[in-house]
């Protein structure tokens, strides 16, 4: 076995290689550094501007609140109540007036398997653009109405599905029922 044993008072070293990975990680880092700086004063500047934008637009809120709150009062004054409430009945009914049925019926269909039946709806106007369905659905295999149940949860137009309840066939009747609950969003 072999030992290498250096007697040198200077022993010879391989320096070079360290000092030149050393050096070049240090430009590297360097310009690295200079990067983030431009970049921290560039990002910086578009905060600013944000913060400005943001604001201008908050003012601008404040003051379209104002004119808002001033017009309010103006309209709950005892002379006007009675124009504003007959106002705010004829918006509602014209909201209600505006809500194609006939898109409903037509969007159910493109969802409702053949094989199910839909025995009674109620629509109800809930919101903006917002109709619940309260339907009674029957089928003679109770596969089918799940279908339908997927099929109403998948597509755009519906909302989240709620299952009431469920009943079984029975001597006179032979469809399984199901009363169901969704909501339409109408796109207009």
């Amino acid at each position: 076995m072999r030992i290498p044993i250096n007697l040198a008072s200077q022993p010879f070293r391989r320096d070079r290689a360290v000092l030149v990975a050393s050096g070049a990680l240090g430009v590297l880092l360097t310009v690295l550094l200079v990067f983030l700086v431009s970049l921290n004063t560039l990002e910086s500047g578009q905060v600013a501007q944000t913060r400005k934008e943001i604001a201008r637009l908050e003012s601008r809120s404040r003051a379209v609140s104002a004119q808002q709150a001033r017009q309010d009062a103006i309209l709950r004054q005892p002379e006007n109540a009675e124009v504003l409430e007959r106002s705010l009945f004829l918006n509602a009914l014209l909201y209600r007036k505006g809500i194609s049925w006939t898109r409903i019926f037509g969007d159910l269909e493109k969802v409702v398997p053949y094989n199910v039946r839909i025995t009674a709806i109620r629509p109800s106007v809930i919101g903006q653009n917002q109709v619940s369905l309260d339907m009674t659905v029957g089928s003679e295999t109770p596969l089918a109405v799940i279908d339908l149940l997927k099929n109403l949860e998948n597509s755009p137009s519906f909302g989240a599905v709620y299952s009431h309840n469920t009943l079984p066939p029975t001597q006179t009747d032979k469809l399984y029922r199901c009363r169901v609950s969704v909501n339409y969003v109408q796109k207009l």
